[in-house]
């Protein structure tokens, strides 16, 4: 179990290997990876009970996280490459020609951690609701956790998952909602408002929970416990987190701008002199 400020240092690593990454070939999605960090971080380092050094697609008797937002991939990837899922060096080869750290996971390249191809974004949830019934059917004492970003949340086959999970009692499934209020071509109020989301999972029969400080890690942690004492009771549990974009670099924060598009090499220098080294660079 990692302590807070261990955790807040491998965030800020993490943030380093994001806007490095994206940097290096002028492309990737910076702002949604860099206000998820801390949940990445969190899950993965704190939370889930998985094994880095042994994947396997099944994941027996391991806990399971899908990315549905695949386009935040550069937060991934550092997050697994971290924790051991493959070498931190391969961070060098992200979205060139051949790599398997592609713009958007995908599987058939073998990636280590990556379970499922999510570029096209509102299919998380389905995938995320089999894994979860196969666990059940298997005796399996284990949690299926996903992400999902606000913007997504527009896309009809998320309410179909939403739907059915409560209706088959799919209670070991978890999954967040990165609600950081942007998108790629605006605010989501702006491009299509989804009113209160919190409110809409309720009505659907989820179990409910809210981390107000989604760049705080003790919000983060204590919240994502939280969420797995809600588990085996039922209900799927939703969880709304409050994030920023572009957290913990002063110029992206908090606008849609910095969602698709790459620093500078003078705003790749300014962001890195906002971003502490703590586990060394790729």
């Amino acid at each position: 179990m990692a302590d807070i400020q261990e955790l807040e240092k491998i965030a800020s690593q993490v943030r380093r290997d994001i806007v490095r990454m994206v940097h290096a070939v002028q492309s990737g999605h910076p702002g949604g990876s860099l206000g998820c960090t801390e949940f990445l971080t969190a899950l993965y380092f704190d939370i889930l009970k998985h094994n880095a050094k042994s994947f396997d697609m099944d994941a027996k008797g391991e806990d399971v996280f899908f990315l549905s937002n695949g386009h935040i991939s550069p937060v991934f990837y550092s997050v697994l490459s971290r924790s051991g899922y493959f070498d931190v060096d391969e961070l060098n080869t992200f979205r060139k020609i051949n790599s398997r750290l592609q713009g958007h996971p995908t599987t058939h390249e073998g990636l280590e951690g990556v379970r499922i191809a999510s570029g096209s974004l509102g299919q998380g949830m389905s995938v995320a609701i089999g894994a979860a019934l196969t666990k059940k059917m298997n005796g399996e004492d284990t949690t299926v956790y996903t992400l999902h970003g606000d913007g997504e949340l527009q896309e009809g086959q998320i309410w179909e998952a939403a739907l059915y999970a409560p209706a088959n009692k799919v209670d070991n499934l978890i999954c967040t909602i990165d609600a950081n209020g942007q998108q790629i071509d605006g605010s989501t109020d702006d491009v299509l408002s989804m009113g209160s989301i919190a409110d809409k999972f309720k009505a659907f029969g989820w179990e409910v929970m809210t981390i107000e400080k989604g760049n705080d890690m003790t919000s983060v942690v204590d919240g994502l416990k939280h969420a797995k004492s809600l588990t085996g009771k039922g209900k799927p549990v939703c969880v709304v987190m409050h994030t920023e974009m572009g957290y913990g670099v002063d110029f992206m924060q908090g606008t849609h701008e910095w969602h698709g598009i790459a620093p500078s090499d003078d705003q790749l220098a300014a962001a890195l002199g906002q971003l502490e080294e703590t586990l060394g660079d790729y």
